[in-house]
């Protein structure tokens, strides 16, 4: 039986409406080219009702509420996100071609942020400052106000989770445009708000694209702060609208994170590091490892180890537990994806294993896992952001040029580095230019620890305490006189 495509509304001020124009889009599932969902088509005047519906429930219920009233109901919504894990795993998998298994995983991912910020939101506080004893004076944290929330198609129920919880938790209502490609997610979890108990209009979310939804949240008047994370081209964009209207901007873009590795590692970890990173989401992560420079004197055994590894990952339908691999989330981003391996064989960059589709699939958006070697810096798939399963490797004789051949970028989002010399470890996260450095591990996004790029790769930061307070709240100075001496001005002379 062919699968029925769902049907989906917005959510504005408490009410799950249609757009104002009454237009629709279809979310196709890149797995099997059906329909997913129909979805209206948010436009500027939905924009302007949900940022209108936003600031007013900021001013009269959610900037009132106590911290650990607040606290309570997104630890509920976290809750409730686990107890939906299955549905929400499945429209991730059935919009944007994500295996299941890993759905299931970043549910639970999107989830930790509604429990970490739901224990923090009542720990968020100003402090007295030393002034003249005559005066006291201290500060108070207050919510910066509304926030325009634009998330990426990538990890929709965990960028939802990334958006929303610390947001809210700091007293803020939020807009969140969730992608036109993987919307399903995000509106469950609109729902599970609900349910939770959060007031009507804390959270809105507007369906649509980027230039007919996006950019008119970016630009709007009535949003204090706009969190965006995508390509660098577009958060240049978003950066510029907020700027109109003096909103704060948190950018997570685009990078091409080089993956270091070094003789005297773990082989058998970083190895299989080196291919996880990149075939990942099939390759569609803006940390993916996608630069692999790797020590001249095991560079030879190193990359043929990759690549048969490589050989063996399954690729084919994100609803078998065996599969690895999905589909590109588009034949728009297939297409992209295809173009850089072309460029990459005309620029001479040597390819080892992949560089199409895998056999049996010539109709649907699969890439197989796919290794340049002989990568030089200047090549375009050196340089430019692929966001698909393509590693370009190249070899580096001593830590000098590992250093160079890293920050040899536009970009500077992260970076990994695989030694078993601490103090190697030590002096490579100091040089790296990047705002996240890896060693010996793999472990991704984590609430507790900050997120931010460097360079073309974003501005602020998200996670962590610092990503919640920075961003969402603001500074407010209160000084009260306490002693009664009149004021004696103007001065008699």
């Amino acid at each position: 039986m062919a699968e029925q495509a769902r049907r989906e509304m917005m959510l504005i001020g408490g009410e799950w409406v249609g757009a104002a124009d009454g237009r629709t889009f279809e979310v196709t599932n890149p797995a099997t080219g059906r329909p997913a969902a129909v979805v209206p088509e948010g436009k500027t005047a939905d924009v302007d009702a949900a940022v209108t519906a936003a600031g007013r429930a900021l001013r009269r219920t959610w900037r009132d509420v106590e911290g650990v009233q607040r606290g309570r109901l997104l630890r509920r919504v976290g809750e409730l996100m686990l107890e939906h894990r299955e549905e929400l795993a499945l429209r991730d998998t059935s919009e944007m071609g994500k295996p299941l298994s890993d759905a299931r995983g970043d549910v639970e991912a999107g989830a930790a942020f509604f429990e970490f910020y739901g224990g923090l939101a009542d720990k968020i506080f100003g402090r007295v400052n030393p002034v003249p004893s005559e005066f006291f004076n201290y500060t108070l944290r207050e919510p910066v106000g509304v926030v325009g929330a634009i998330a990426p198609w990538n990890f929709p129920v965990w960028m939802a989770g990334i958006k929303l919880a610390p947001a809210l938790a700091c007293g803020c209502t939020v807009v969140l445009k969730p992608a036109e490609q993987s919307p399903g997610s995000a509106l469950l979890i609109g729902r599970l708000c609900q349910e939770a108990g959060l007031p009507d209009g804390v959270v809105n979310i507007v369906t649509g694209d980027g230039p007919g939804a996006g950019a008119p949240l970016a630009a709007h008047a009535g949003v204090n702060h706009v969190s965006f994370t995508g390509s660098s081209q577009v958060g240049r964009q978003v950066a510029a609208a907020a700027a109109g209207h003096l909103a704060g901007v948190t950018c997570e873009l685009g990078g091409k994170t080089a993956n270091l590795v070094f003789a005297d590692c773990n082989f058998e970890q970083a190895v299989g590091h080196a291919i996880h990173t990149i075939c990942r989401n099939s390759g569609q992560i803006c940390v993916a490892g996608s630069r692999l420079l790797v020590e001249q004197t095991m560079h030879d055994e190193f990359v043929g180890e990759l690549c048969r590894r490589a050989e063996r990952l399954k690729v084919g339908d994100p609803l078998l537990p065996d599969t690895h691999m999905g589909p590109i989330v588009s034949k728009q981003q297939f297409d992209k994806v295809m173009g850089y391996i072309e460029q990459g064989k005309q620029q001479g960059a040597s390819l080892l294993t992949g560089g199409g589709r895998p056999a049996g699939m010539a109709d649907w958006p699969y890439v197989a896992p796919t290794v340049f070697d002989n990568v030089r810096p200047d090549m375009t798939i050196a340089r430019e952001e692929i966001f698909g399963p393509v590693l370009a490797a190249s070899s580096f004789g001593d830590e000098s040029e590992a250093i160079e051949l890293a920050n040899a970028t536009d970009y500077g989002l992260a970076a990994w580095i695989w030694t078993d010399d601490v103090r190697r470890a030590h002096r490579l996260a100091r040089r790296m230019e990047a705002g996240i450095v890896m060693v010996n591990q793999a472990m991704g996004v984590c609430p507790a620890a900050p997120y931010s790029g460097f360079k073309g790769s974003g501005m602020g930061h998200e996670c962590g305490v610092e990503g919640a307070i920075d961003s969402y709240t603001r500074i407010k100075n209160v000084t009260i006189r306490l002693d009664t001496e009149p004021m004696n001005w103007p001065q008699k002379v």
